[in-house]
């Protein structure tokens, strides 16, 4: 773990803790109502998204106090246990509204790019890797920070949403079946989503575990929103539904989120993505949730925009993904 960094007189940094998640997690409340990420999550959801991804707290977390004894601000490094390509390192951190500008951001950024250089060589040097920070649009002093140290933007996002009221009509595609998810199916949709992402920018093949740690075995997916279609007795599309409570609790309304669409490439071009996601939106609508939310890729290969934007979703915030490259070992 690289030296914890040099910080501005009345602030001093430690290893991150389970024991700060709630901490975190209040941090990020406050932040919002300024930051306008459009996301609420709590303690538990911040457990397990950290849980998810394989955090190591000592190692891959950094938590910096002020003279009270307050958190002042957060950052972890991550990267998933499975990949494609390059080893992806995500960096993500939050200062409180009040610590900013006194360049905490840029002593945290430094110190998760030397822990992410380690973290490429202590577990896939052979390979190129890639640090990666997801910058939101509502967060410039973000993207100038990330600019500054050597970033680049690589890809670009939309999140969308639509309210759950005139809804497209059900649509039907002959000799499918649209059912809801069962855990049945579990298996054979995480090997139709790794054949459907294969050629989606930074996916990677998901194995078991990762599958169900971050999809389907999260406290926010819902099984009963979510739709697979079925030909032939096997899986050839899906649409994943998650609910997160918090959001609902801060919003004051449901909505549901589809974190993964996909179709086999062998059956695009039948209707069927926009047929699972009709079925979704009416199961959603009739399950009390008020509004639909999903993002994709601005740059998607499969024309995901003109689909969503078809289906009534339109764009409220942009996010850009920034990195930067690692070259692999010599000799790897």
């Amino acid at each position: 773990m690289p030296a914890l960094p040099p910080l501005p007189e009345g602030f001093t940094a430690r290893p991150l803790t389970p024991g700060d998640v709630p901490a975190v997690a209040d941090l990020l409340a406050a932040a919002e109502a300024i930051d306008d990420t459009g996301e609420f999550p709590d303690a538990d959801d911040i457990t397990e998204w950290w849980t998810g991804w394989d955090l190591e707290f000592d190692r891959d977390g950094l938590a910096v106090l002020d003279r009270d004894g307050a958190l002042a601000g957060y950052a972890t490094v991550m990267a998933s246990p499975t990949f494609r390509d390059d080893y992806r390192v995500y960096l993500e951190g939050r200062v409180r509204a009040d610590a900013r500008e006194r360049g905490l951001g840029g002593q945290l950024l430094a110190w998760q790019q030397a822990r992410g250089a380690e973290l490429h060589g202590e577990r896939h040097p052979e390979v190129p890797g890639r640090l990666v920070v997801e910058v939101p649009g509502t967060l410039p002093a973000l993207e100038r920070l990330v600019e500054r140290a050597g970033f680049a933007a690589e890809r670009w996002y939309r999140s969308m949403e639509r309210p759950l009221r005139e809804l497209p009509e059900p649509r039907r595609v002959a000799g499918v079946q649209l059912v809801p998810f069962d855990a049945a199916w579990d298996d054979e949709v995480r090997r139709v989503y790794n054949v459907a992402f294969g050629e989606h920018h930074g996916s990677s093949e998901r194995d078991v575990e990762s599958w169900q740690r971050l999809y389907t075995g999260t406290r926010s997916f819902r099984p009963d929103l979510s739709v697979l279609a079925i030909e032939a007795g096997r899986v050839v599309g899906f649409v994943l539904a998650s609910v997160f409570e918090a959001d609902t609790e801060a919003r004051g309304y449901r909505e549901v989120h589809y974190g993964q669409i996909g179709v086999l490439p062998s059956e695009r071009g039948r209707g069927l993505a926009s047929a699972m996601i009709a079925a979704a939106l009416h199961e959603a609508a009739a399950h009390d949730c008020a509004a639909a939310a999903l993002e994709v890729d601005s740059d998607n290969v499969t024309g995901a925009l003109r689909l969503y934007e078809g289906l009534g979703f339109r764009a409220v915030r942009t996010r850009v993904s920034w990195s930067t490259a690692l070259p692999a070992a010599a000799g790897g």
